[in-house]
């Protein structure tokens, strides 16, 4: 995420190293340098000059001031705090409180409008303790409604549904009124969206929006898409007045832009923002967190609630008594798997970590890397995976037939897995996430 804008910055910043203090010339060719990052980075460049007149007035502030701070470092706290100012300052919550609390979902077609609206839901039913009711509104589309179907069972999240009704302003009206039957606690409206801005599509998002009187209207737009997710967004809001925005795709080839932008240009907050395909890859915007790791610095607070979420106290007991006793097996091996996978996507985990964000940059490493581990392990009869001893010569082959890898590769794995066993063993669950991260990266191979 932001790799390019981060190495940018990270030039204008090392202009400053070797320097005794900031000077009025150094100040002045690392600004230059922060303001061309910016607009390489699709920030709109009145955006970015202000942005930086603000870091330059900053910092001549500063000059003087004695420090046993570098000149870089203090550069780098002084983009730092201006940046978390330009996206807002603080965390911007969900209004919810009515019974039901309604939320209407708006965008442009192929945005993640459906996809966020399941990953709401859950979220308001795993962390807010609601009880949810996704309203199929996207009347166009002809999988709309079987693709909300598939995502609400998957999260035990009834779907409101009209198969024959073509009104999307009568059928939120219905799902509201179902939802206060049902005593279901809050509505999530997904809409239709277009491939384009036009005026049909404008209306009737207005006319939902007026029928539905919801408490929070939520505008969703494809991070990827820069500047002109933030020129969509502006136009947007001029219609329905949105209250916030959320950023959909950062785990792509985001360039920073529109996280950058868009408080700024529409006055409206960031209050959530997607990073992947699973359902838990969907967080509370936070601007200071969204500034560190566009600056390098990993986002350590969101990586250790990430795995708190995935933390049981009680098997963790049970798998250091068995990592204590040399006993940690392949079952406990997909065990760990499965909540890594759960905690979201796996490169963007790594750049979370503070001084692993340059490893990202060349890693080629996502979800999908597991498979082959999961492939061989399921090739295994329930005792191998129980006993790794058990494989011998004749039994590896099998699994080599079973699980479509050749000999070598099967034995590469085991080898492997003897020796994070072994590390695990003698240092009893104390090695550093960057270590775990290598290992899994090279199970994966």
């Amino acid at each position: 995420m932001f790799e390019n804008l981060q190495d940018k910055l990270e030039g204008a910043f090392k202009s400053l190293s070797g320097q005794g203090k900031l000077t009025e010339l150094n100040i002045a060719k690392s600004i230059k340098e922060i303001r061309r990052a910016l607009v390489s980075a699709d920030v709109n460049y009145k955006i970015a000059k202000e942005f930086t007149d603000k870091v330059k007035e900053e910092a001549l502030g500063r000059r003087n001031i004695l420090s046993s701070v570098k000149p870089g470092e203090l550069m780098v706290k002084i983009v730092l705090d201006e940046m978390v100012n330009l996206m807002g300052g603080q965390s911007v919550g969900i209004n919810i409180k009515a019974n039901p609390g309604i939320v209407l979902i708006a965008g442009l077609q192929g945005s993640g409008k459906t996809t966020f609206s399941t990953k709401l839901a859950y979220y308001l039913k795993s962390k807010k303790n609601k009880s949810p009711l996704l309203a199929a509104c996207d009347v166009y589309r002809p999988a709309a409604i079987d693709q909300l179907e598939v995502m609400g069972k998957k999260i035990n999240v009834p779907v409101y549904k009209e198969m024959d009704n073509k009104d999307p302003v009568s059928i939120a009206r219905n799902a509201i009124e179902h939802a206060r039957i049902h005593n279901l606690d809050v509505v999530i409206i997904d809409t239709a969206g277009r491939l384009a801005i036009d005026e049909t599509m404008m209306t009737e998002i207005r006319n939902i929006q007026s029928a539905a009187n919801p408490t929070e209207t939520l505008f969703v737009v494809d991070a990827m898409t820069g500047q002109d997710a933030v020129n969509t967004a502006k136009a947007f809001n001029e219609v329905i007045d949105y209250d916030g925005v959320v950023l959909t795709k950062l785990d792509g080839d985001t360039r920073g832009g529109a996280a950058l932008s868009v408080k700024y240009t529409v006055g409206k907050p960031i209050k959530f923002v997607s990073t992947g395909e699973t359902i838990e890859t969907m967080d509370v915007f936070y601007p200071e967190r969204m500034a560190q790791r566009i600056l390098g610095m990993g986002d350590i607070v969101s990586f250790v609630e990430k795995a708190q979420e995935q933390f049981d106290e009680k098997e963790a007991k049970k798998l250091e008594k068995k990592i204590r006793k040399n006993k940690f097996d392949f079952n406990d091996f997909l065990t760990q798997l499965n909540q890594i996978r759960k905690m979201g996507d796996i490169k963007s985990l790594i750049g979370m970590i503070p001084g692993m964000g340059k490893l990202t940059k060349n890693l080629d490493i996502d979800n999908s890397a597991f498979n082959k581990v999961e492939a061989i392990i399921f090739s295994m009869t329930p005792d191998e995976r129980a006993n790794p001893k058990l494989l011998n010569m004749s039994r590896k082959r099998r699994i080599a037939k079973g699980s479509g890898y050749n000999i070598h590769e099967i034995n590469m794995f085991i080898k492997q897995f003897d020796q994070m066993r072994k590390m695990m063993h003698r240092m009893s669950r104390s090695q550093g996430a960057g270590d775990l991260m290598k290992g899994l990266k090279q199970m994966g191979r």
